[in-house]
């Protein structure tokens, strides 16, 4: 089975995601979906929807923005990145950039996505005083 209009019809609903279209993940997600992140391992629609209805709570303007995918067979990768702005810390717009490993079902839906990225780099860095602290680890990491 082909899943290239599967794939494009998952990057379209990610680029376009808003608060209001949260309840239309069961369109590209199966009732039963496996997702992980750098915070979350959930399994079930229901725990995915309340996974991106906290993303719209905790930042303003968040969006992704695919870079580069992979499909082969019922499997995919994808590249993005993910701008917002921090509702708490600053309001310049800040960018988290990662990967996505994705399964597809025999419905054409998603039933497996892992997210790979570097929470302490990618987030933990950009924060005030935990910023600096994570920064001051890192370099003497490289000792």
């Amino acid at each position: 089975m082909n899943h290239e209009d599967d794939l494009q019809k998952l990057i379209g609903f990610f680029e376009t995601i808003n608060a209001g279209n949260i309840g239309q993940l069961a369109q590209v997600y199966t009732e039963d979906v496996f997702f992980k992140d750098p915070f979350n391992e959930v399994r079930g629609l229901p725990a995915v929807v309340q996974i991106f209805s906290h993303m719209f709570e905790q930042v303003d303007s968040p969006r992704f923005v695919v870079t580069s995918h992979v499909l082969q067979g019922d499997q995919a990768f994808l590249t993005w990145d993910f701008l917002f702005r921090m509702k708490r810390f600053s309001t310049a717009e800040q960018c988290i950039r990662g990967a996505t490993h994705l399964r597809f079902g025999s419905d054409g839906k998603a039933n497996f996505h892992r997210d790979y990225w570097d929470a302490a780099e990618e987030l933990y860095e950009k924060l005030p005083l935990l910023g600096s602290l994570m920064r001051g680890l890192k370099r003497l990491a490289r000792k």
